[in-house]
Formats: structure tokens, sequence, C-alpha cells
């Protein structure tokens, strides 16, 4: 027998998630979150779970498990285990209908009613990517519009990307969507040509505020009167009652004529809302 293979068959089987740690898991995550694990995500749950675990120094996937529900280690490590559960895409002029509706017909409208100043809230803002958008559709309104001013509330469930949102760094790759006119007004280019990588000029980052915040909360600590909502591509990770409960408390939020856009992907259909479609995914508070 070659040692290769003397050394595999001595190697220590890895214990994998059992079935009951894999069934606590998944109702934590979708009462504290909203977030859908069935069974056929055990593996993906798992395979986050163990990147996590190197920072608490616990081999075993169930000895983790165990130290989370039986040794009361859940409240240093519930912000943890959330961020290592999330998903979260993003990319510049994401589902670029949505700002084209803004630049043609919603802010115009806002504008016309007097608006002063447009206040919007990107509630799953993830890296930045669609709250720096808007700031660059924003800023470009208004500038056009005297006396005009915006600001962007951010928020996400995993502090991880909010870091990465606020220090509004991207790789040349992620702004590729952006036009080489925006890129040269709002992008500023890293001194060292090798880490590919550009960052959002300070007077853009400026008109953002950063905040972590769960949309299973009962209540959200945010201003009401808001102009636009939000609210893309993560409706789809809820059952049909979380996404009632959340849209309702969303459409609270919302100034009357106010809109909310969704993703592409999600529907308000069955859930009894304040608001009218006015075009694909975006409605409109009555």
């Amino acid at each position: 027998m070659s040692r290769q293979a003397a050394a595999v068959l001595q190697a220590p089987e890895i214990e994998q998630l059992s079935a009951r740690n894999f069934q606590r898991l998944a109702t934590f995550i979708h009462d504290y979150s909203g977030i859908k694990m069935p069974a056929n995500k055990r593996t993906m749950l798992e395979g986050r779970l163990r990147r996590r675990m190197r920072a608490t120094r616990i081999d075993d996937v169930n000895a983790y498990c165990r130290y989370l529900f039986d040794e009361n280690g859940m409240e240093a490590e519930v912000i943890h285990l959330i961020d290592a559960v999330t998903t979260n895409k993003t990319e510049f002029f994401r589902e670029p209908a949505h700002f084209d509706f803004l630049v043609a017909k919603g802010l115009p409208a806002l504008a016309a009613k007097g608006k002063t100043e447009i206040k919007i809230w990107s509630s799953a803002c993830s890296t930045g990517a669609e709250p720096y958008t808007l700031a660059m559709i924003l800023d470009e309104f208004c500038q056009k519009q005297r006396g005009m001013d915006y600001s962007i509330l951010c928020t996400d469930i995993c502090t991880e990307v909010l870091g990465q949102a606020i220090a509004g760094r991207f790789s040349e790759q992620m702004i590729e969507p952006v036009s080489m006119a925006r890129r040269q007004r709002y992008l500023m280019r890293a001194r060292d040509a090798s880490r590919n990588e550009v960052r959002i000029k300070p007077h853009l980052r400026s008109k953002l505020a950063f905040g972590r915040l769960n949309l299973m909360d009962e209540a959200y600590p945010i201003e009401t009167g808001l102009d636009i909502i939000f609210c893309r591509n993560i409706l789809i990770y809820f059952d049909k009652a979380t996404q009632a409960k959340v849209l309702s408390r969303l459409c609270n939020h919302l100034a009357p004529g106010g809109y909310l856009f969704l993703g592409h992907s999600e529907s308000i259909v069955g859930i009894d809302l304040p608001v009218v479609q006015i075009a694909n995914t975006v409605f409109q508070k009555r």
C-alpha cells in the first residue's frame, strides 16, 4: 500500500451535520431572519457553517450546534451565524428597468409635487451596489433640479456586507455595468493599479447612511413618509406569510404616492396592500 493510500485510510472522518441539528438550525434561521432552509439546502448550510467554525475553533459541526443551542452560545454567535447563511448577490444597475422608470417617471413626478428632498430606503442593500446606483441616478437628477436634494438609508441583516458597503470599494469587474461617464464622475481608482479596485467618491458616499436591520422585526426604527423603498430579491427567500408581514411593514413607511420596488421575480399576488401596480414590480402607495 502506498503512503498516500495509507494516509487516506487513516484520516479521521468528518462528522456530518445530523438531521436533528439541521432541523434546529433551519427552524431558528427561519424564525429569526425569515429565510427558508429546506432539506435540499442541508449541504450548503453545512459548508457555510464550517467556514464560520474556523473562527470559533470548534472542529465538529454538531458540537458547534450544541454550543449554539445547548450551551447558550447563540447570543454571542447569532450575528455571525446569520452573516454565514445569507446570500448576497448584487450588482450595479441590476434590473435596469427600475432605474429607467425612476429617471423617466418616478423622480419627475416627485419633483412635480414640490418635493425638496427625496428620501429613499434600500432595505436589503448587500455590499452597496444598489444604493450607490440609486445615488448616481439621484445625483444626476438633482443637479438639474434647483433646490432638490436626496438621502438614502441603507440596511441589511448581514454585518459583513454592510462593512463592505460603507467602505464603498468595488472590483473592476463589479463596475462593468456603470457607464464611462458615470465612472469618471463618481468613481476613484486605487493608487495601486494591481488591486484592480475602485472606490465611490466621497461626495456620493456622504449621501448614504448605513445600519443593520432585520426585516423580521415587528417594527422598524425607520422614519415614515419615505418616497422610495427598494426591497428587491429578498422576498424570494421568505414564505408567503412572512412576505405579507414584511411588505405590510414596508408600506407603513411609504408616503402616499411613494414607490415600492420589488425584484422582477417577486409578486404581491394574494397579499392585501395599500398599493397599486404601475409598472413591472413597481408599486405606488394609494
